[in-house]
């Protein structure tokens, strides 16, 4: 860098010092990990598997941790919110951290198409096909300019990957040369919901930081600050993950779906429901939807068939006990394990009516005693 240019960057960062900025947080329930652990960093390690139930707020953590990293001056190992480097972070052009992520969730964030250009792939071949699901190795190998240069201003780089599974075996293997001998001043974050769906060598190179869940009075706390009712509710139905819950309460339906109640009202009185209205109903929403509502349905039937209290729809508590207690227990197992195998299909193009009627008829036959 020329002194002119470092001259022009001192005087933008001391504007930025003059106008703050605001620095990603760490949600409550993190605080006390996210001290404690930036606390140590003169000795931290190189790279961090961040890992924890999904929905709990994993990559919020990830991304105040990267600031907090960043941060020239922090306070209290958090990032300050107000210098230079804070500022480059919350306008999204830090020039020592780089997100890793595939296409589409690149998309889903709103990130430009000029950043696909951070994956060394001409833009007019990336516009012909469907954004990837997958992080690809031309991704890992796009790191390699930037580990050859110096950190910007002295301090450390990081790398923020997730979803770590969506690594497939070529980029992982790419990213586990780089681990092996890694680059000086920089820190991998990696962000997963399951560290066993993760190549073992390559959770091996890893320091684990396992997340824990809030707990239910922090998250219904923090859900009403998010003017987010019945707070309770949406807990359950997201399993006591907070950010969850709060994503399905911004989609716009009810914590327990109407047709749960009229699936299971006929079972209670040991009558047969009505499938094919059900499948109706059910044919224009995503598969993925309905199936995990089915899933969270039979935890919470075979709950019941154990005298426990629901996990996930405690508003139906009463007509999960009437069938939990009636259905044959090694007829529902092979269902819900059906239902977790026809969930690997969900995405593949299907007869959406005929699919959801198949579904419910086995849950239906499961069920009866």
């Amino acid at each position: 860098m020329s002194p002119a240019d470092r001259s022009r960057g001192e005087s933008r960062g001391a504007q930025h010092e003059a106008a703050p900025a605001n620095a990603p947080q760490f949600l409550p329930w993190q605080l006390d990990t996210a001290r404690a652990w930036l606390g140590q960093r003169d000795r931290f390690a190189h790279a961090w598997l961040v890992h924890g139930l999904a929905g709990i707020g994993k990559l919020d953590f990830a991304v105040a941790a990267a600031a907090s990293l960043l941060c020239e001056t922090p306070r209290d190992g958090l990032a300050c919110g107000h210098c230079a480097a804070c500022a480059w972070f919350a306008s999204g052009n830090h020039p020592d951290l780089r997100r890793i992520r595939p296409e589409a969730v690149a998309l889903e964030e709103g990130a430009a198409q000029a950043e696909a250009a951070e994956e060394a792939e001409p833009a007019t071949a990336a516009s012909k096909r469907a954004p990837s699901k997958e992080i690809r190795i031309d991704q890992i190998r796009a790191l390699e300019s930037w580990f050859n240069t110096a950190t910007h201003r002295g301090g450390w780089r990081v790398a923020l990957l997730y979803p770590a599974q969506a690594l497939n075996v070529i980029s992982a293997n790419a990213l586990l040369k780089v681990l092996e001998e890694p680059p000086p001043h920089t820190v991998f974050l990696l962000v997963a919901d399951a560290p066993d769906r993760l190549l073992p060598t390559l959770v091996s190179r890893c320091r684990r930081l396992p997340l824990p869940a809030p707990d239910a009075d922090t998250a219904l706390r923090w859900l009403r600050e998010q003017n987010v009712e019945p707070a309770r509710d949406w807990l359950a139905a997201a399993g006591g993950a907070p950010l969850a819950a709060l994503r399905m309460a911004q989609g716009g339906q009810a914590p327990c779906p109407p047709w749960l109640s009229q699936l299971l009202e006929p079972l209670a009185q040991g009558q047969a429901p009505d499938v094919g209205g059900m499948a109706e109903s059910l044919e224009k929403a995503p598969p993925a939807e309905w199936i995990d509502a089915l899933q969270r349905l039979f935890t919470d039937l075979m709950l019941a068939a154990a005298g426990q209290p629901p996990r996930y729809f405690p508003g139906l508590a009463g007509l999960t006990g009437k069938v939990g207690t009636r259905m044959n227990a090694a007829r529902a197992a092979e269902a819900a394990r059906w239902l977790t195998r026809q969930r690997a299909l969900a995405s593949h193009p299907l007869n959406g009516k005929l699919f959801a009627h198949a579904a419910l008829q086995r849950v239906v036959l499961s069920c009866q005693a």
